[in-house]
């Protein structure tokens, strides 16, 4: 996947109709900037999410029995990213309403190891229109860590995008 680094600015594509959504269906996608999962991070989400699992937090024990060798971050934290990511490379100008409509499918096929620095890519892969103005767009999302041999997540992401009066 082609990467935005950390330390370079990306360029924003911008949709500002539903035209300029349909019109991209099909195109190569659009990369994130990178964004470091730290273990603070990583404790935070724990925290808020009561979710405490050792294979995240307990550093030591996961050196030692962890096939990862080191805590990774939470599917659901690395998810929860795609809102941050896709403001980073993806614009809405002139959208009155741009909603999380929800996921088709989410995989996990491989870890995030704590202090990765980590981006994801939108393709667009479909537009429906079921009225003026208002556009739900399928977005297929791949999240790749920095020289990990493989991905870690692929989504099929809805976003419902409204233009004009809501």
């Amino acid at each position: 996947m082609p990467e935005c680094r950390s330390d370079a600015p990306c360029t924003i594509r911008q949709f500002d109709s539903v035209q300029s959504l349909v019109d991209f269906v099909g195109q190569p996608a659009i990369v994130s900037s990178a964004l470091v999962i730290d273990q603070p991070m990583i404790d935070q989400f724990a925290q808020l999410t009561h979710d405490k699992q050792w294979i995240h937090l307990d550093r030591e024990r996961a050196k030692a029995q962890s096939p990862y060798g080191t805590t990774i971050a939470h599917g659901f934290l690395v998810l929860s990213l795609l809102s941050h990511w896709q403001a980073s490379c993806i614009a809405f100008p002139g959208a009155d309403l741009v909603l999380n409509y929800g996921f088709d499918k989410v995989r996990y096929t491989a870890p995030v190891p704590s202090d990765s620095s980590v981006s994801a890519a939108f393709a667009l892969a479909q537009v429906t229109s079921n009225r003026p103005g208002e556009a739900r767009c399928s977005w297929s999302v791949t999240v790749s860590t920095l020289d990990a041999p493989r991905p870690s997540v692929h989504a099929d992401w809805q976003i419902l995008v409204r233009y004009g009066q809501c």
